[in-house]
């Protein structure tokens, strides 16, 4: 049965990698530790009696670089967290027993992607445009899909384009165009499981204010308690077309940590 059950799987089915490779000197936020690696070990420094050697690495990073996903834990307002949680009080000895990312189960869950390019018929989204709610009912409606309570819905800018230019994908002097409160409120209203965007925070950042204010942040996690992706590289879907897709996304299982990198997966048929 099992094998049975592999090769129903495997066949007709193309698998789409969303998230982004992690090297050294990447574009990521200025706000989050490093990612760095870095080998201890190499071939030939350490060699058995039979001639065989091992290397091994080193990595260092925060848990918010390259394509990762936001606990409930990442954000707080007025002092309080998700559920009206002490954000203070939940964070004694270093860790959130509550909300942190190992209460994130592995999602198997619909994936809708709006593309908000197609829409606007332009290549990409420029930086500190703002995705409103209208643009989001645009594309559902060009798109012919519907958003439904449990999706996990992601935003694409084409700004992932920039990836590889960090200066100008991080934006301090440009923006980034993301969706602002209002639509991180229509979002909301359709009670969906997690939201995802292409960009290095989801969040429309206004030119030369980089982080300053995080509205989306707030009504998502804070308000709502969907979880947010970021760094997500949609272009393959986008030129794909794939606007529906079953969705895979497993976090790493670190105890109390704010969030986790992933290599979330979008699953359709070929």
């Amino acid at each position: 049965m099992s094998d049975q059950l592999l090769r129903t799987v495997q066949a007709g089915v193309t698998i789409t990698d969303l998230g982004r490779q992690l090297r050294v000197g990447m574009a990521q936020s200025p706000n989050h530790p490093r990612f760095w690696h870095t080998l201890p070990r190499r071939h030939g420094d350490v060699t058995r009696p039979d001639g065989g050697s091992a290397a091994n690495d080193l990595i260092t990073m925060g848990t918010h670089v390259g394509t990762h996903i936001d606990a409930l834990a990442h954000v707080s307002q007025d002092g309080k967290m998700h559920g009206g949680i002490d954000a203070a009080r939940a964070g004694v000895g270093g860790k959130y027993t509550e909300l942190g990312v190992h209460t994130i189960e592995p999602m198997i869950r619909r994936g809708v992607l709006l593309d908000i390019p197609r829409v606007l018929e332009i290549e990409r989204c420029e930086g500190g445009y703002e995705i409103t709610a209208r643009d989001l009912e645009a594309a559902c409606s060009r798109q012919g899909v519907e958003v439904a309570e449990g999706d996990v819905v992601l935003i694409r800018s084409g700004w992932a384009q920039l990836f590889d230019v960090r200066r100008l994908y991080v934006g301090r002097e440009s923006g980034v165009p993301g969706v602002g409160e209002e639509g991180a409120r229509w979002l909301a209203e359709k009670k969906l499981h997690a939201v995802g965007a292409d960009t290095i925070a989801f969040e429309r950042l206004a030119p030369g204010n980089g982080h300053a204010v995080l509205p989306a942040h707030r009504v998502l996690l804070v308000e709502s308690g969907i979880y947010i992706i970021e760094t997500l590289d949609l272009e393959e879907l986008s030129a794909k077309q794939r606007y529906e897709f079953t969705f895979v996304l497993v976090p790493l299982n670190f105890f109390g940590a704010t969030g986790s990198p992933v290599r979330p997966l979008a699953v359709t048929s070929a």
